[in-house]
């Protein structure tokens, strides 16, 4: 009789084990369910209308077809000397996405850039985002490059700079020594805060290599951001990195673009190649520096970017 009381209490045991299980895993679909309900009205609320003109079958992140990105840095407290205009687009990245190949090509178009802007003519680049913001941003790229544009980010300086402290900073391998914005920066292996990333990106007039230098800091800023963006640690602060996206960030991704991004780009961008300008000329016209672009390296790049988009 003891050992059949023994078994009976031993049988009573499991319904508890079960029942805790089972709550267990309703309390993890909920959470999993507010998480991807939280991201999808942040991503709403970032959403913008934008659908490239240039392309006569429209692209889409998909498990096949090759897309573009533009990444945009703006600044918008500051009153743009030339066009006196306040914002303007500091930071201009461009990148194309092969999930076929897994390729990934990216390239930083210096911001004193002069070309062709709809409706303004001849001008810098990164006046097109202070008279036209997001759509004649896009349009001046378009024709400057030659080729659609898919998917456009928009970040102002104060979102990189809470987006870094969300991430729990980042690290970059600096080859230059400098001082800037209240921080020195020494060389090789450094972790950056927000304000930090922030300064180390703008640094220009102490660097040898001036436009060409900063470029290659936000290339790594934007490039450790995303992979701190990826790694599973970052849900930990989800409900702050929704609120600095639904706040600071414009963009036409949506919230299945980013699934399908994870799961048929993840490659590409892991496998990324860095494009540089660096055969262009400074000329001051009509009192005003610009850069003018090599024409022979222009169409290098121009020609590698359609080959990665298969145009």
């Amino acid at each position: 009789m003891a050992a059949q009381k023994r078994v009976r209490k031993k049988r009573k045991k499991w319904p508890w084990v079960l029942g805790i299980f089972l709550a267990i895993i309703l309390a993890i679909g909920a959470y999993i369910y507010h998480l991807y309900s939280s991201i999808e009205k942040s991503m709403e609320q970032a959403n913008i209308s934008y659908k490239t003109e240039k392309r006569e079958k429209p692209a889409s992140i998909t498990e096949t077809d090759s897309v573009s990105f533009l990444l945009l840095g703006v600044d918008q407290r500051t009153k743009d000397p030339d066009s006196g205009v306040t914002g303007r687009s500091d930071t201009i990245i461009v990148m194309t996405a092969n999930p076929k190949t897994n390729e990934m090509k990216m390239v930083s178009i210096p911001r004193d850039t002069y070309t062709e802007i709809e409706g303004r003519g001849l001008d810098k680049i990164n006046h097109a985002y202070a008279f036209g913001k997001i759509p004649l941003a896009t349009a001046a790229v378009e024709n400057l490059m030659g080729i659609p544009i898919d998917y456009v980010v928009s970040i102002n300086m104060e979102g990189l700079i809470r987006l870094v402290d969300v991430v729990g900073g980042i690290t970059v391998n600096n080859d230059l020594e400098f001082s800037s914005g209240g921080y020195n920066f020494n060389k090789g292996t450094i972790t950056l805060d927000g304000k930090a990333a922030l300064a180390y990106s703008r640094m220009r007039k102490e660097d040898p290599q001036g436009d060409f230098g900063r470029q290659n800091r936000q290339r790594q800023v934007i490039t450790a951001i995303t992979e701190e963006l990826i790694s599973p640690k970052t849900l930990l602060n989800f409900n702050e990195l929704l609120d600095v996206l639904g706040n600071n960030v414009q963009t036409n991704v949506t919230f299945d673009d980013v699934k399908k991004l994870q799961s048929s780009y993840l490659k590409a961008f892991r496998n990324m190649e860095q494009l540089s300008f660096t055969q262009g000329q400074g000329q001051i016209i009509n009192k005003i520096w610009y850069y003018i672009m090599n024409e022979s390296e222009l169409s290098e790049i121009q020609n590698v970017l359609k080959t990665n988009l298969e145009l």
